[in-house]
């Protein structure tokens, strides 16, 4: 094993993206006799002043950011580190996956950063559009640099303990899920001098306009014929009974608030995408062609799926869903969809619209529904510069070195990441029943999280293993490399 390393862990927090890890943490907790707090290896926050605009040479005004440290693993004074920079969305703490056991193996110490904006880390006491105009993954990139300067000559190392290797500095490296394991990539791409390589899982490194292949090829096809077929006679039953009573239909689900029928259906389908996403198909898959079969009433069998397995167990929300909510700029603890609106709204799309044919969601959420949206809650002529945001990091053709990219052969979000192979980039796809979002690093199935991750209820152990074994090997080639060491793993 490489005795020099600092590795940056960039998890995920989101609502659209991968959903709340707050939601992974504590769903199925109680249940099951775990406190929420048997999740973390730590929650103790700390600060760091980070600069506003990175881009401005004469603005210097600073920023509050929201950090954490876990240091039981540390091998000072010249062991590893893993910084973990949560997402798009609050970081409660050092989340305990499979980070943990890859802490253990390194002896490392553990950093979190919490990403601008989100959670405890805003900059402005108001979400006014006017002040959401420093929230970009650009910005987001030089946080990080900041950040690593600073730990790094916080770390207080001596020196000499480098100079052989004419590095004054501990290598670094990035891990991240989601929209972080996008930014870990790009962290790559733009300061390759400051880390030594990256893993990308489930990394949405393309922006993508109309993503339709996010139902198209992926959701259809991991639900399966049968599936498939109850959810788009579902989706049919629900778009008629709207038209019927709609007040009825929405109560079903306890989403009377919802007033836009498009926004009530964006988030029936944004419930059956959780199935899937996660690795916990048969949810929703077993009860709804039961249903079918026995002509039981598909509708209510869905709202009970959204109701007892979406809402209850993990805490999936009708707020976010509702656009007078998006449009509170007052931050609260539920400000986190608002803000990633914001850049999904000017930067990086994602717009999961209906394909035109075959598909798993309403037609009603389209291109149109999308743009609708992103101009009600930060005014006309917000657009998602998602061709600009391609040709500034490269979309599928980054042109990096030292990133391994992964994905579940479930996740729908996939087709946005990298999933073709090369030895500067390699890319692997876990293949199996449950293998979601952020498998690699999180297990499955993830309600409850799966503690250090485990792979044992994963349905292919195996296939999540190798590409950990892998992944490892990597990581261990690419910091020796870094280091000019030829010293290997445990």
């Amino acid at each position: 094993m490489s005795s020099d390393l600092v590795i940056i862990l960039i998890t995920t927090v989101t609502a659209f993206l991968s959903y709340s890890t707050n939601a992974l943490l504590h769903s199925g907790s109680a249940s099951h006799g775990v406190s929420p707090r048997d999740y973390y290896l730590t929650t103790d926050e700390h600060w760091f002043n980070q600069t506003l605009d990175h881009y401005s040479p004469h603005d210097h005004r600073k920023f509050r950011q929201r950090y954490y440290e876990y240091l039981d693993n540390f091998r000072a004074p010249d062991g590893p580190v893993f910084m973990i920079i949560c997402g798009e969305g609050p970081c409660s703490g050092i989340a305990k996956d499979y980070m943990s056991v890859l802490a253990k193996k390194f002896e490392a110490g553990v950093v979190s950063l919490e990403h601008r904006y989100y959670g405890k880390s805003n900059p402005f006491n108001s979400l006014a559009t006017e002040n959401l105009r420093y929230l970009s993954s650009k910005q987001a990139l030089f946080d990080l640099a900041a950040f690593r300067q600073h730990y790094q000559a916080r770390l207080g190392l001596n020196v000499k303990l480098n100079r052989s290797s004419g590095s004054s500095d501990n290598p670094w490296f990035f891990f991240g899920i989601s929209y972080p394991g996008a930014l870990s990539a790009w962290f790559r791409l733009k300061f390759p001098h400051l880390t030594c390589g990256s893993l990308a899982s489930s990394a949405v490194v393309h922006a993508v306009y109309d993503f339709s292949a996010f139902d198209q090829q992926q959701i259809g096809e991991s639900a399966g014929q049968e599936c498939k077929d109850a959810l788009q006679e579902t989706n049919k039953l629900l778009e008629l009974g709207l038209q019927v009573n709609r007040k009825a239909v929405k109560a079903l689900f306890n989403a009377t608030e919802l007033h836009v029928d498009a926004d009530f259906l964006y988030l029936t389908a944004d419930a059956a995408v959780m199935a899937f996403q996660y690795g916990n198909a048969d949810k929703l898959c077993v009860p709804l062609v039961k249903a079918k079969k026995n002509g039981y009433d598909l509708v209510e069998t869905y709202s009970k799926y959204v109701r007892d397995y979406c809402m209850k167990d993990w805490g999936l929300h009708v707020r976010p869903y509702n656009r007078k909510h998006l449009r509170n700029t007052v931050i609260t603890a539920e400000s986190t969809y608002r803000i990633w609106w914001y850049q999904v709204c000017t930067e990086l799309a994602y717009f999961q619209v209906a394909p035109a044919n075959n598909s798993v969601r309403s037609q009603q959420i389209n291109t149109e529904y999308h743009l609708d949206l992103c101009e009600s809650l930060f005014g006309k002529g917000t657009y998602p510069e998602v061709d600009a945001t391609n040709l500034y990091y490269g979309g599928h053709k980054i042109a990096a070195t030292k990133i391994i990219f992964t994905n579940g052969s479930q996740d729908p979000w996939r087709h946005a990441s990298k999933q073709t192979s090369s030895p500067e980039l390699p890319s692997y796809i876990m293949e199996c029943h449950n293998c979601g979002h952020g498998t690699v690093l999180r297990g499955c199935p993830q309600s409850p999280m799966v503690i250090e991750g485990k792979s044992n209820n994963c349905s292919s152990a195996d296939v999540v293993d190798k590409v950990r074994q892998q992944m490892v090997e990597h990581i261990d080639l690419w910091l020796s490399e870094c280091r000019g060491s030829t010293r290997s793993s445990k």
